[in-house]
């Protein structure tokens, strides 16, 4: 796998405003900020998706997250924080690295994200979940 700018980051290939490092993690200041106070939480070791991560490696990165955010409500004092997190072209991952977006929000902020819901019915949610349950089972 090719290193990605991340991994970069990680090696000190790339300069970057850290705020948090530990055995599992790195988080830094995204260099394209939304809005101040916009950090990437990632993991040292580069694994491409949420789908990559073993449970040790899922819990450290929540766990950064987590700190960060408090640390951004403190420093920041946003009306919200939205935690994005996205997998595959498809899914609007640009970097294959896994990571996490801690974004402080405020009301006009211009970030948007359309959730065109579809409203299937308790029935084809029933249908769905099983689905999901099969496949945890295998």
């Amino acid at each position: 796998m090719t290193p990605s700018v991340f991994s970069r980051i990680v090696a000190r290939e790339i300069p970057a405003a850290i705020v948090h490092e530990d055995e599992h993690t790195i988080a830094f200041m995204d260099a394209g900020q939304v809005n101040p106070g916009h950090v990437i939480v990632a993991t040292r070791r580069q694994v491409e998706t949420i789908l990559d991560l073993d449970d040790e490696l899922a819990g450290a990165v929540f766990r950064t997250a987590a700190r960060v955010a408090r640390a951004v409500q403190a420093a920041f004092a946003p009306q919200g924080i939205t935690v994005l997190q996205a997998n595959h072209a498809a899914g609007w991952q640009t970097v294959p690295h896994f990571h996490l977006h801690v974004l402080p929000r405020h009301e006009g902020d211009g970030v948007e994200l359309v959730w065109p819901r579809k409203d299937p019915g308790l029935p084809a949610l029933h249908a769905l979940a099983e689905r999901i349950r099969e496949a945890d089972r295998a």
